[in-house]
C-alpha cells in the first residue's frame, strides 16, 4: 500500500490552541498517530501527516476538527481525542438518502450525535419502531442513547412518561435482605440510567419528575400485569431477563408507547440453565419487519480506548476456546473410531 504526504496549515496561529491540540508532551498526536497508523510532524501551526492515504485524510480530519474545537477554550483530553477518532473511523456510509442526513439528539442540556455508523443506525431504528433492540459489550452507547431518545421524546412530549426498568440479578445478595425501600433496593441497578438522565436534565429535574412519577423507576418483575400507553420504555441488562420475562415485558407495552431493549448476551448472570430471554427473543422476533435489532461490536466502543481492546480479547479468547473444544472432541471420536 502506497505512502503520501500531505501538509496541512491550521488556522488561525494560536500557540495556546496548538498546545491543547498536541496535548502534554504531545501525547494527543501520538494517539492520532497510533490510531490511525501515521506519522505526524509538527512546527507551529503546520503539519505533515505521512501514511496511506485514508489515514493521511482521516488525521487532516481529526486535527482540524480537534484545532476548531480549542476556539471554545476547553481543554482537550486523550477520552475526547479518542472519541473523535471512533467517529472518523466507524462511521459507516449511510444506507440511503435518508440516513445520510446528520442525526442530533437534542436534550436541555446538550445536543448528542451518534458516533458510528451502529450508533446511527441504532438512533435512526428507535425513530422508526415502536420496538427496538440495541445488542453488544459494554460501553457502545446502546443505554445512553435509549436514555437520550427518551428525554428528547418526553421533551416534545411525544410521550407522558418514561419508564426505567432493569432485571435485578444479583451477584450473591438477594434484594429482600438489603437495607431500604424497594427504591433503594433497585436504585444501585439502575445507576447507570440515573447518570444519563442527571447529565441530559439535570440532578434537580430529574428529582421533580421521579417524584411527579413521569421518570418511574420500577423492577421487571413489578411490570406484570400493567399496560403501558403514551410511555418510552427503557429494559437495560436485558440478558439477564428469563424468555418467560421478556414475553412479559413486551406484551405490556400499549398504544403510543415506545420500548427500547439494550443487553449484553456476553455478560449472562442467570442461574445455569437458565435461558436468556435475549437470546431467545432475538430468534423469535428477528423477522418481524416493524422490529428493530441493531448489533453493536467492539469497533462501536466509545468508553476508555483499553476497553475496545478488552471486548476484543474476551471475543478472541471465546472463538480460541471453542476451536480447542472442537478440536478435542474430533480427537476423541477418532480415537474411539480406532
Amino acid at each position: 500500500m502506497s505512502t503520501q504526504t500531505i501538509s496541512l496549515t491550521l488556522v488561525p496561529d494560536n500557540a495556546q490552541r496548538l498546545s491543547n491540540l498536541c496535548g502534554r508532551l504531545n501525547e494527543h498526536i501520538q494517539q492520532i498517530e497510533s490510531f490511525l497508523t501515521l506519522k505526524i510532524q509538527q512546527r507551529g501551526n503546520i503539519f505533515q501527516l505521512s501514511g496511506t492515504e485514508t489515514a493521511v485524510n482521516d488525521g487532516s480530519r481529526i486535527l482540524e476538527a480537534l484545532y476548531s474545537a480549542t476556539a471554545s477554550g476547553n481543554l482537550l483530553s486523550p477520552n475526547m481525542i479518542h472519541l473523535a477518532l471512533q467517529e472518523t473511523k466507524n462511521l459507516a456510509a449511510p444506507a440511503n438518502e435518508e440516513d445520510s442526513e446528520a442525526v442530533f439528539i437534542k436534550t436541555p442540556k446538550s445536543s448528542i450525535k451518534p458516533r458510528s455508523g451502529h450508533q446511527h443506525q441504532y438512533v435512526r431504528s428507535i425513530q422508526r419502531y415502536d420496538i427496538n433492540f440495541g445488542i453488544g459489550p459494554a460501553g457502545t452507547g446502546k443505554t445512553y442513547l435509549a436514555v437520550a431518545c427518551a428525554v428528547e421524546a418526553l421533551i416534545k412530549e411525544q410521550v407522558n412518561r418514561i419508564l426505567l426498568v432493569r432485571p435485578a440479578v444479583e451477584a450473591g445478595e438477594k434484594l429482600g435482605f438489603l437495607p431500604g425501600d424497594l427504591s433503594q433496593k433497585i436504585d444501585p441497578y439502575l445507576r447507570p440510567l440515573y447518570d444519563a438522565l442527571y447529565e441530559m436534565l439535570g440532578f434537580e429535574k430529574v428529582s421533580r419528575l421521579i417524584e411527579k412519577n413521569v421518570i418511574e423507576v420500577a423492577p421487571l418483575a413489578y411490570m406484570r400485569g400493567r399496560t403501558l400507553n403514551n410511555s418510552y420504555i427503557i429494559l437495560d441488562e436485558s440478558q439477564n431477563t428469563t424468555t418467560a420475562q421478556m414475553k412479559m415485558f413486551l406484551t405490556r407495552i400499549g398504544f403510543g408507547s415506545t420500548a427500547v431493549i439494550t443487553g449484553d448476551v456476553t455478560q449472562i448472570d442467570l442461574p445455569k440453565g437458565e435461558r436468556s430471554g435475549l437470546v431467545h427473543v432475538s430468534k423469535v422476533l428477528e423477522g418481524i419487519d416493524e422490529i428493530g435489532f441493531t448489533y453493536f461490536n467492539s469497533k462501536d466502543v466509545v468508553r476508555h480506548r483499553l476497553v475496545q481492546r478488552i471486548v476484543e480479547a474476551y471475543d478472541d479468547f471465546d472463538r480460541n476456546s471453542v476451536s480447542q473444544l472442537a478440536a478435542q472432541d474430533s480427537a476423541q471420536s477418532n480415537d474411539r473410531e480406532n
